[in-house]
């Protein structure tokens, strides 16, 4: 059947045929749908047209049919999600799917335009950024995906510049809005405004300025990030499609043979994501709070706010020097890269956990573009505090242990954490207790020499599969030193001697040092006594295993049953 045929230019509202539609191959709904667009008209007149037809009666069938055009022929998900994760095909085109069904006519029509109008050349990662362009949900969720280290490199390249790439607001609608917020305190603080963004990200635009500080006397340099003009319109549509799609796969889950939480609370994440970014008034508060947290720490910055500048739409900061730390230690020598892996630990784990308050934040998204370095000087600049979590001091307490049990391969002593992170109160003679140390001995057996900064959370969520509940901020915590493993993988600082329970250690052993009296770890004097006894068994411990594992390479099941009793 010809696209042509079933199309009509004069009227897409009354000549749509739905059937028609659905049974047009992917190449013949393109061709249908160049053939009906008014032919000299201006892009708005074209993008009308093509709104008019979506708001048609024959418009559920006219999305069904883009929808199928855009995940089979335009982005295509087989191309997106490599052989490796193609089980995670059907799910990301359902998701798509789901999306271009149910975005508003006004913004989807512009969208399916401008796919028309690339070249037929273009890649599916840049048709994907234009499609997700002014969409600040779907942004999210990219940016999330991003981080993960087995995507195609095309894709994982295209979807990083989500983090600081972002292009789709005006420089003048940008200005615009600080002035309409400033009002009066434009001329009684001579702020002088850049006519350029600085930086996008997906709710927010960076622009440049200066100011006259009164408490100074002089002009001092900072930066505006200002909500975009489009987010309060869109916002609510985005929130709504993010929970439609959590209760989607939450109602369709053995359909993709996950975990029944998995997917749906991936969207609920990008949804909280979304509501704290455009919370600006909460990210104020967080900027004062991480300040202070950070103002002793040489070699660490976080923005300083400049409160008289400050809206519910806009946050004035001190302007900070760096660039994407990624970036930056890629002109690096391996040495130095070493040495910004450990900076990044320091001051987004350790710092944050071993803080002398009893509830403690922690930077929630420390993807790279939220992490700015100065070759020059050394420093390294934490950004965008809009997410945030907290943990309280008992919490810290038993998760700072449980890296550095994890570092020392104690079993016993990891169990033991587990269990006081736990939200069920699990006995360790109890059934689930043994369970929990049983998992807890195998897992460790399993890491090597030199355990990675993530296997503790990692061995936190394998036991979440197997029942075993954690409060919520540490989910979020774990999701973050994920990011951050991502993060020290790109800048080759995973290698050996920068584990993450290493350097919390140092970090410790640092400050007791040069400060005795204001060092207030949550860490107590019998967890020293108990961390040194484990330290004194580590040789052994190894050694045992060596000598299990040469077992199970050489010997039946029923002749390893001596060693392992010995080892209890």
């Amino acid at each position: 059947m010809a696209g042509s045929s079933v199309i009509d230019s004069s009227s897409i509202g009354s000549s749509l045929i739905a059937d028609g539609l659905r049974q047009l191959a992917p190449e013949q709904l393109r061709a249908a749908l160049a053939d009906f667009l008014p032919k000299g008209a201006t892009a708005a007149e074209q993008s009308r047209a093509i709104e008019a037809g979506l708001r048609s009666p024959a418009g559920e069938a006219m999305r069904d049919a883009m929808a199928r055009w855009i995940v089979d022929e335009i982005v295509p998900v087989k191309r997106l999600v490599p052989k490796a994760y193609l089980a995670w095909r059907p799910p990301v085109r359902d998701a798509m799917m789901f999306v271009v069904t149910r975005l508003s006519p006004a913004r989807l029509a512009p969208k399916l335009l401008e796919q028309l109008e690339l070249p037929l050349n273009t890649s599916a990662e840049q048709r994907l950024l234009r499609l997700i362009a002014k969409v600040p949900g779907l942004q999210k969720l990219g940016q999330v995906i991003a981080r993960n280290q087995h995507l195609r490199p095309a894709l994982r390249n295209a979807l990083a510049r989500l983090e600081n790439g972002i292009r789709d607001v005006r420089p003048e609608d940008v200005v615009a809005i600080i002035r309409q917020e400033l009002g009066s305190r434009v001329e009684k603080y001579s702020v002088d405004i850049a006519p350029v963004i600085l930086s996008e990200a997906s709710v927010s635009a960076v622009v440049r300025f200066t100011w006259l500080d009164p408490d100074s006397g002089q002009r001092e340099r900072g930066v505006f990030k200002v909500l975009k003009p489009h987010i309060p319109e869109y916002f609510a549509e985005d929130m709504e499609y993010l929970q439609g799609l959590a209760q989607y796969f939450a109602d369709r889950h053995h359909n993709y043979g996950f975990p029944a939480h998995l997917l749906p609370d991936t969207f609920r994440k990008v949804r909280r994501l979304l509501r704290h970014e455009v919370n600006f008034v909460r990210e104020q508060k967080t900027l004062l709070e991480a300040w202070n947290l950070y103002r002793s720490m040489k070699g660490v910055r976080v923005p300083r706010l400049i409160r008289p500048l400050c809206s519910s739409r806009i946050t004035a900061l001190t302007e900070e020097r760096g660039i994407k730390v990624t970036n930056a230690a890629a002109r690096l020598p391996a040495a130095r890269r070493r040495k910004v892996a450990e900076q990044l630990i320091e001051a987004l784990v350790a710092v944050p956990l071993l803080a002398a308050q009893e509830d403690a934040i922690f930077h929630g998204d420390p993807h790279a573009g939220n992490l700015l370095y100065n070759n020059r000087t050394g420093e390294l600049t934490i950004i965008d505090w809009a997410l945030r979590e907290r943990l309280s001091r008992d919490q810290r307490r038993h998760l700072a242990l449980l890296f550095l049990m994890v570092t020392l391969r104690d079993p016993v002593g990891t169990g033991n954490e587990v269990l006081a992170l736990s939200q069920q109160h699990i006995r360790s003679a109890s059934p689930r207790g043994r369970m929990v140390g049983q998992f807890v001995t195998q897992f460790l057996r399993k890491l090597p020499v030199a355990p990675s900064g993530v296997d503790a959370m990692v061995l936190l969520e394998r036991l979440a599969m197997k029942g075993v509940k954690f409060p919520g901020p540490l989910i979020m915590l774990s999701k973050v030193m994920f990011t951050l493993d991502g993060i020290l993988g790109d800048i080759g600082g995973s290698n050996k001697g920068t584990g993450f329970g290493f350097t919390i250690a140092r970090h410790v052993a640092q400050h007791w040092i040069r400060n005795r009296k204001e060092f207030r770890s949550p860490l107590m004097t019998r967890d020293w006594i108990t961390l040194q006894c484990s330290a004194l068994l580590y040789s052994p411990r190894l050694w045992l295993e060596g000598e299990q594992a040469l077992l199970d390479r050489l010997l039946p099941v029923t002749a390893k049953a001596p060693l392992r009793q010995r080892e209890a």
